[in-house]
């Protein structure tokens, strides 16, 4: 008979995903990398990268260590290093981030905050 451990070993990087389809009402914890590529309406916590797909659409705040923007964003961003908006994000809020990347084309409708 197999044994089980009850712990779990980490294989690879592990990263959370919200599907293009999925819509989520609620806020989210997590302590990986994020990508959402669905809709949604909360905040999202995350202790890694959280990736905006281009098909994206979200209402909340976000905070995060990085994030790349490439869908449409409504709220607050806090980012501890570095905030990329890339060419097909739409973004209206404040950012506070310690780096922020523009890209031509992108949206940007608010305030922006440099922290050390």
């Amino acid at each position: 008979m197999k044994s089980w451990n009850k712990e779990k070993e980490s294989v690879g990087i592990a990263h959370n995903a919200l599907a293009v389809g999925t819509y989520v009402k609620g806020n989210i914890n997590a302590q990986e990398d994020l990508r959402i590529d669905g809709k949604m309406d909360g905040n999202i916590e995350c202790s890694g990268k959280i990736v905006v797909g281009p098909q994206a659409e979200i209402t909340g705040d976000l905070q995060c260590q990085n994030a790349d923007v490439m869908g449409t964003v409504a709220g607050n961003i806090v980012i501890y290093e570095t905030a990329s908006l890339k060419s097909t994000a739409r973004f209206t809020g404040e950012i506070e981030a310690k780096y922020i990347e523009i890209e031509a084309g992108a949206i940007f409708n608010g305030t922006c905050r440099m922290a050390n």
